[in-house]
């Protein structure tokens, strides 16, 4: 413990001598059309806030927003970044097309509000990784005396969306941050990723191991702070976020895990165990599923993964993939083939067997995402490397989204669901009994 809490110093004193203050990201106050971004460059303005920045701009319903201070809005990640890259209180220009022609907007957007909370304190500060990122920290600290809190570090999932709760948003995810912050009683730490919210970066470019050194960034400042009691620490991991949980927990001696819709195997069995229940919940019999994987996605997945192309490259020698890969020839969801590439090779699962500390895993009976037998999996590892203290919750109805849905196949054509906050109590009840 001696050695991790000197490493502690030295890391934090590093991060703090190198961190500096980020500016605020901005709101767009207009909406727009991004459906047709794989088809051609640019989305269209839908509709603008009366007496906003871009309406007095002279922003119009109709125009074409081309790009942003030069950025080309060529791709559904071209449009993440520049969202996050726009800054409050800065002039910021525009290119879009009107009637045909280009013209040059310049615009001063508004800076977003920042979140609150009654009876707590709200810290938005930064950390830099050891790659030279400077990221967003968001600390919810609870208003009591006591001197030493418990705290829980929250992992985010795989997309490139932030883990601010800025006002207006209401996803069921949304809903579970909120709960977790408000009604743990906890001191509540989040990092945004490189690229998202105000950090620096750009997600679409972010690697695994980019990503990995900002979490690690995070803890060591959480753990460095006088009102912290660092044997009081959890981590909670949602989708991505809880299959990293287990090794943040096993390098910094934190007192419990708690994850919710984990994965187990390689990232490549991942891809194929999703891509057969998709074909399956469209309705492809067993026989096509079967020419299709062995075809398609077994190739396509395997020059990526394995033999570590872009689904472009994979594509121009094998042609006929190109119709079954609906990611971006150098992106999946969002992230660049080098992360997953990274995390394939990564020993993520060995972490598990390492782990002596309590852990709590929830599983939604509806979550199409993930595999259910990864769960089982997890389990089977802990008890044969003699681990005791474990529990595997399979909750009723529940999806990879926080969403309660009559099944699977509801939640993957994107039925409307139900909010169900017992979900979330039962994972502060965890964290709770881990710091008594």
């Amino acid at each position: 413990m001696r050695r991790l809490n000197i490493f502690l110093i030295v890391s934090v004193v590093f991060n703090t001598l190198f961190a500096q203050e980020l500016a605020r990201r901005a709101i767009w106050e207009a909406k727009f059309d991004r459906s047709e971004l794989r088809q051609h460059p640019g989305v269209e303005v839908t509709s603008v806030e009366p007496d906003g920045p871009m309406a007095q701009a002279g922003l119009e319903v109709g125009d074409l927003l081309l790009k942003v201070d030069d950025r080309l809005i060529d791709s559904p990640e071209a449009w993440d970044h520049v969202t996050y890259s726009i800054r409050g209180n800065k002039q910021t220009n525009l290119q879009i097309k009107r009637d045909g022609e280009l013209k040059n907007i310049n615009v001063r957007l508004n800076e977003l509000l920042m979140e609150t909370h009654t009876n707590i304190r709200t810290l938005y500060e930064t950390v830099t990784s050891n790659y030279g990122i400077t990221q967003r920290v968001i600390t919810t600290i609870p208003d009591k005396k006591q001197s030493k809190q418990p705290a829980i570090l929250l992992l985010q999932g795989l997309s490139c969306s932030t883990i601010e709760l800025f006002p207006g948003r209401s996803s069921n995810w949304g809903k579970v941050i909120n709960a977790i912050v408000e009604d743990s009683d906890m001191v509540v730490m989040r990092v945004d990723k490189p690229g998202v919210g105000d950090s620096e970066g750009d997600c679409s470019q972010t690697d695994f191991l980019t990503e990995l050194a900002g979490y690690r960034a995070a803890i060591e400042h959480l753990m460095a702070q006088e009102y912290i009691d660092t044997d009081r620490i959890v981590v909670v991991g949602s989708s991505m976020g809880s299959a990293l949980a287990p090794l943040i927990a096993n390098e910094y001696n934190l007192a419990g895990v708690i994850s919710d819709g984990v994965f187990f195997k390689t990232w490549y069995e991942h891809m194929l165990e999703i891509e057969r229940r998709i074909r399956q919940m469209s309705g492809d019999n067993e026989a096509t599923i079967a020419e299709k994987m062995n075809n398609y996605y077994i190739p396509l997945y395997y020059g990526m993964h394995i033999q570590k192309k872009t689904y472009g490259e994979v594509a121009d020698a094998y042609p006929a993939l190109a119709t079954y890969n609906y990611h971006g020839p150098e992106h999946m969801y969002g992230r660049p083939v080098s992360y997953y590439q990274q995390l394939q090779d990564f020993p993520l699962a060995a972490e598990w067997k390492k782990l002596k500390v309590p852990v709590r895993i929830m599983r939604g009976t509806n979550d199409w995402i993930m595999s259910d037998e990864d769960n089982d999996l997890i389990i089977d590892v802990l008890e044969r490397s003699g681990h005791t203290d474990h529990e595997l919750y399979r909750y009723p109805g529940l999806d990879h989204w926080a969403t309660i849905h009559r099944s699977a196949k509801d939640s993957f054509e994107g039925k409307p669901g139900e909010w169900d906050p017992k979900m979330v109590a039962i994972m502060i009840q965890w964290a709770q009994d881990m710091v008594d």
